[in-house]
């Protein structure tokens, strides 16, 4: 038998794109020059990616800014100073906010599918950043002439819009981000925020139909950046059987670095649906030790005991690189975990057959 595994996105830039980003924030090289060096590091990814034997691949997100705020490149309507999101070393990123309608997604994700699809012949998946957290662009004291139920309309198109690209482009599948899952229960204990969040997801996946939802796959990690997390001490117990809420086939759920795997894994078991499969994370990006293939093989076995294999694959935790200058993970690093995972994952198989 085999057990499918799959990468979750981002893989480090290399230092001459890091660079050349901050080139051409400074205005020291023009667009065309960036997407030259955007195009390099694209080849490289895959490149680097088939040598580590992924079944399937992603393109690395060498071309978007961070995982949460491509569909907002090269929109005018935006101020800086939106949602703040603390992370537990104390550094912080911080989302735009919207100042006038309508909202629509100035970039769409077919189009590093698109470049990705013409450099392999592998399977590549894409990553799309999920509605509800795009929804956090819209202020608290709302926008003269354009009301909150109105934008929240204008974006569930636009979430659907970005899915059904992907797909039609050819996607083996779409990934929805869902780090802000894990995130709202510190922002709200009561659940109520994560209630919202997955009822706005679920009007995004009302759009398509069973066998296009089976393509469509969810993530949810307490965040990766600079090596840190921001929700990592929020009990899973809060947010497992809502996700699994969620009108999706598949489920990518970090694990590796999760304290009591046990019970988190007795919790999926107990909340996944008869049309659901489950990719649990069996490497930690934040942990700059590779694993062994042992190691993976070991923790997919532990996840074996809780889920039928059959609805089970594997994946990393999280991205390596969500925000495009985060530089704290080598690609070495990346590349070396990924490739432990696959290898890991091949052997839990054999044991399992």
């Amino acid at each position: 038998m085999t057990l499918p595994t799959e990468p979750i996105g981002s893989i480090p830039r290399p230092d001459y794109l890091v660079e050349g980003l901050g080139e051409f924030a400074a205005g020291r090289i023009d667009a065309a020059a960036l997407a030259e060096l955007e195009s390099r590091a694209l080849a490289d990814t895959i490149s680097r990616f088939e040598e580590t034997g992924s079944p399937v691949l992603t393109d690395g997100e060498q071309g978007k800014p961070s995982f949460a705020t491509y569909p907002l490149a090269g929109l005018t309507a935006l101020a800086p100073d939106g949602v703040v999101i603390p992370f537990a070393d104390g550094h912080t990123r911080q989302l735009p906010r919207l100042t006038a309608g309508p909202f629509r997604y100035a970039t769409h994700a077919d189009e590093y599918l698109t470049r990705a699809k013409a450099l392999t012949g592998k399977p590549v998946k894409q990553a799309v950043i999920a509605a509800s957290a795009i929804s956090l662009i819209y202020p608290a004291d709302g926008i003269d002439g354009y009301s909150q139920e109105q934008f929240v309309a204008d974006l569930v198109d636009a979430a659907e819009a970005d899915i059904r690209r992907s797909l039609d482009a050819g996607a083996d599948s779409v990934q929805i981000d869902f780090t802000e899952g894990r995130l709202s229960l510190k922002l709200d204990p009561s659940g109520g925020l994560l209630r919202q969040f997955v009822d706005l997801n679920n009007a995004v996946l009302d759009r398509f139909t069973a066998e296009e939802r089976a393509k469509i796959g969810v993530h949810t990690c307490p965040g990766g950046d600079q090596d840190s997390v921001h929700s990592l001490d929020v009990d899973y117990a809060g947010l497992l059987p809502a996700l699994f809420d969620l009108k999706a086939g598949r489920f990518f759920v970090q694990l590796a670095s999760e304290p009591d795997p046990d019970r988190a894994l007795a919790i999926i078991a107990d909340n996944l649906k008869a049309d659901q499969r489950v990719f649990v994370g069996v490497v930690d990006p934040i942990d700059p030790r590779v694993e062994t293939p042992e190691e993976v093989c070991d923790r997919v076995l532990r996840a074996a005991r809780h889920v039928p294999v059959e609805r089970l694959g594997t994946c990393d935790d999280c991205g390596f690189s969500p925000f495009a200058d985060d530089t704290s993970t080598s690609r070495d690093i990346a590349f070396a975990k990924i490739k432990a995972r696959v290898e890991g994952t091949r052997l839990a198989a054999e044991k399992l057959g």
